[in-house]
């Protein structure tokens, strides 16, 4: 999968830009502040959620704009689409999506393309809150389950819906309180197992990567965890038995939002927010590399990968194996990087973008 055409209307600093990018590397070059995050953060948005920022929606909008965007692109593949998300001034935090013409849901996104990113805020993944790290495990789930974003939705608007019902227990209707526990339930169940036969293929892959520069990662789920069995009915009876345990703490302690990824650098039997920047920043990329090839294996199509910043963060040595093994996979991916000579070696397939001030040129 590839996007092989993207434009971007008053979103963020660009006011009208259009991008015709091959189906290998894409590589944006320029100073900082020049506008090369904003290309990635709009191509972050041809899939479910919030963006590789995970900004609102009115924070996208050009400042100096009429107070919508427009994000648009083809998409490439045997799921190919021309698709297109934005806001309108009426309405700047209600994104719209359409897919060839058609008004879709954010959700179904997922069906036409799997994105993955890497960040410089997410160096700091496995230091920082939980929210953080379940939110990078279920961008790697997405990619090999659509309907994984469906029930993440789903379980948030009845979750919110719930605790709202428990903040006022005198007037809350027993049956639709337990309709709603029911929904988290079904909802919750579907993302745990989810979750968790992700870390099973994907730490299957990463044992069978050979060491290399790029640390293999141990990965476990921490925290809550459904019962044995059932996990639907499990998770439904652990619902309505704490009730009054929930209306006092004023959220629901129970579910899939209380889990925790857990990464633990192999070689060194160490967790990851003990190791170095360096070796964490070698970890995330282990994990992005193997579910990269593992999203090749079993859906036939490889994700489309945005690593902001990427090379400027490694030693010659690990970027020159990093290009390697892009380049082996196959695959679109987009890069940023303040200088060319940061990507020396790529072949000369590599589409070349020189950003300035808001504008893009083929460089």
């Amino acid at each position: 999968m590839a996007i092989t055409r993207l434009s971007l209307t008053d979103f963020r600093c660009y006011s009208d830009a259009l991008l015709a990018p091959g189906t290998g590397f894409v590589v944006l070059t320029g100073e900082n502040g020049a506008g090369k995050t904003n290309i990635l953060e709009g191509v972050s948005l041809l899939a479910p959620g919030r963006g590789l920022r995970q900004a609102t929606l009115s924070e996208m909008a050009r400042s100096d704009g009429p107070g919508g965007f427009a994000v648009a692109a083809h998409s490439d593949g045997p799921a190919g689409a021309e698709i297109g998300t934005g806001t309108s001034a009426a309405a700047p935090e209600r994104r719209q999506v359409r897919i060839n013409g058609a008004s879709a849901s954010a959700n179904a996104l997922s069906e036409r393309l799997a994105i993955l990113w890497l960040t410089p805020a997410m160096d700091r993944l496995f230091t920082d809150s939980a929210s953080g790290r379940r939110r990078f495990l279920d961008r790697l789930t997405l990619a090999l389950e659509p309907g994984h974003a469906m029930h993440a939705s789903r379980y948030d608007a009845a979750m919110r819906a719930r605790n709202r019902l428990l903040a006022e227990p005198e007037t809350a209707d027993p049956a639709w309180l337990g309709a709603l526990e029911s929904g988290l339930a079904e909802h919750g169940a579907a993302i745990a197992e989810a979750r968790a036969r992700t870390i099973e293929a994907l730490s299957a892959r990463i044992v069978e990567t050979p060491e290399g520069p790029f640390a293999r990662a141990g990965l476990t789920l921490e925290g809550w965890q459904p019962a044995a069995g059932n996990a639907r009915e499990a998770l439904a009876a652990e619902l309505r038995a704490g009730r009054g345990r929930e209306a006092a703490a004023g959220r629901t302690l129970a579910g899939p939002h209380r889990s925790d990824l857990s990464v633990t650098h192999i070689a060194k039997c160490q967790p990851a927010q003990r190791c170095s920047t360096g070796e964490q920043k070698a970890l995330l990329l282990g994990i992005v590399l193997a579910h990269a090839d593992l999203v090749a294996e079993r859906v036939g199509m490889r994700p489309i990968l945005l690593l902001d910043e990427v090379a400027a963060h490694l030693d010659p040595v690990r970027r020159a194996a990093l290009f390697e093994r892009l380049a082996t996979g196959g695959g679109q991916v987009w890069m940023t990087g303040t200088e060319a000579a940061l990507f020396e070696g790529l072949d000369s397939t590599t589409s070349w973008f020189s950003v300035t001030d808001g504008r893009v040129e083929r460089s």
